[in-house]
């Protein structure tokens, strides 16, 4: 079987039907990570004796899946991609591990991330560079850098990434697959390393809409362990997912802040908003400039929340973090007081903005991020968060349900994201539009080329 056709809902039908077993899919992937894995270091770790267990009747029962080295897996280290923590084993799984598990998927590895979840680039100095699938002398995105390029490449069927300032979503686009930030509290956090506790989230990574309905399904839900859980009630995110947005009022974000875009991500933007149209939803164009300040506030409370958790280290041992990452940390240590106070002031008043904003409008369309992958070679990290953080920021600091997927191909071949984003608790809404998208074009059916060919 050609790993890089495979989804979730097709490999269940397979599974269904006695074509194939849970050990040819579980090899199958396995294989694809022996192969690829080299060039493009998606894995920090791959577990080869690994069988599945738990709920047969799952659409999960023996799906190779992945999660990022941020969520913790019994006896297993969780480096955080950082050498601060090569030793450190978790003692228990996390809470969204056990809920995989618990479903009977198969977890073939961890993936690698920026040092600490603290960059977009991929690229680690203590375990590597994760290279783009498209085009390997690009970034893959981060900081769910090799969740990302796995799922693109057939590695796995889908993985878990951490978005906290859009490290599920950047990825997603970069690497051309779905990537899905659920509201903030909707999915546990309990056993994930933390970059801020304030605006961390949890959520999937697929190739398909339905596939990350089907992951976010099996993770959501309540966790009285976890602070920052809320118990709210939960839908069934594949039920109406066919529904269609006939109707729906549709904001297309416009304005300065959302115009300063590379010509061919705009051309691909333009394209997918009037697919919208075609799909007879109500469009209007918004100057959304304003959450700007989002994004700002958003970075700065990254930075002192980060500094915060790292304190020590960051004392101790500065020279243990790579270089950016130790710049970030001892900047977000300066921040003052009462400019996190500041901060968190406009994230309350950005959340409620947006919150009425979406009592007007269904759902908001946006490019995912401005530019695509840049060059691994020469790439200052700093600056490429900046840049490509301007759009996915805003929905961390008012913990938005946002979406990323494919909706165009730059000259160069490489993928551009569209973002979905809706009202608090709205995943169902934001899938199902994403559902309607994707059901009348054929990005997502597009695979990264040989990778022989091509140099680091």
């Amino acid at each position: 079987m050609d790993p890089t056709t495979l989804t979730i809902a097709s490999a269940r039908a397979s599974l269904d039907a006695s074509e194939i077993t849970a050990r040819d899919l579980t090899d199958t992937c396995l294989q694809q990570i022996e192969r690829l894995n080299p060039e493009l270091n998606a894995f920090i770790s791959v577990f080869h004796d690994v069988v599945a267990s738990g709920a047969e009747q799952s659409p999960l029962f023996g799906i190779p899946l992945a999660v990022k080295d941020l969520y913790d897996l019994a006896g297993h280290a969780t480096t955080a991609g950082t050498t601060f923590f090569r030793e450190q084993i978790a003692e228990r799984d996390a809470a969204a591990v056990e809920r995989l598990k618990a479903n009977g998927a198969v977890i073939v590895g961890k993936t690698s991330t920026h040092e600490i979840a603290y960059g977009v680039t991929g690229v680690n100095p203590h375990f590597g560079a994760c290279h783009n699938p498209w085009d390997t002398t690009r970034i893959p995105g981060g900081s769910s850098s090799g969740s990302a390029v796995a799922v693109a490449t057939g590695m796995c069927l889908g993985a878990l990434g951490t978005d906290t300032g859009g490290s599920i979503r950047i990825p997603s686009a970069l690497c051309g697959v779905v990537g899905l930030k659920p509201t903030f509290g909707r999915v546990s956090l309990r056993g994930v390393f933390p970059l801020s506790w304030n605006l961390d989230h949890a959520g999937p990574i697929a190739r398909t809409v339905r596939d990350a309905a089907i992951l976010l399904q099996a993770i959501a839900g309540y966790d009285p362990l976890d602070p920052g859980s809320a118990d709210k009630p939960m839908e069934d995110y594949l039920l109406d997912i066919e529904g269609g947005v006939r109707s729906w009022r549709v904001a297309v974000a416009a304005g300065d802040y959302f115009e300063d875009l590379d010509p061919e991500v705009a051309t691909a933007y333009a394209e997918a908003v009037s697919v919208f149209s075609d799909l007879g939803a109500e469009l209007t164009s918004l100057d959304l400039s304003f959450v700007r300040e989002a994004t700002l506030a958003n970075g700065q409370m990254i930075g002192a929340d980060a500094a915060a958790f790292h304190r020590e280290r960051l004392e101790v041992n500065p020279a243990g973090f790579g270089a950016d990452v130790r710049q970030r940390l001892e900047i977000g240590a300066r921040l003052s007081g009462k400019e996190y106070a500041l901060a968190r002031r406009a994230q309350s008043e950005m959340r409620r903005r947006m919150e009425m904003f979406f009592t007007q409008y269904d759902i908001l369309l946006t490019p995912t991020v401005p530019i695509p992958a840049p060059l691994i070679e020469g790439a200052d990290a700093l600056e490429q968060a900046r840049r490509l953080t301007r759009f996915t920021a805003p929905f961390n600091l008012t913990g938005l349900p946002a979406l990323s997927l494919p909706c165009g191909f730059t000259s160069g071949r490489l993928p551009v994201g569209l973002q979905i984003v809706s009202r608090p608790w709205g995943e169902a809404k934001v899938l199902r539009a994403a559902q309607a998208y994707e059901g009348v074009t054929s990005w997502h059916d597009r695979h990264p080329p040989g990778l022989s060919d091509q140099t680091h």
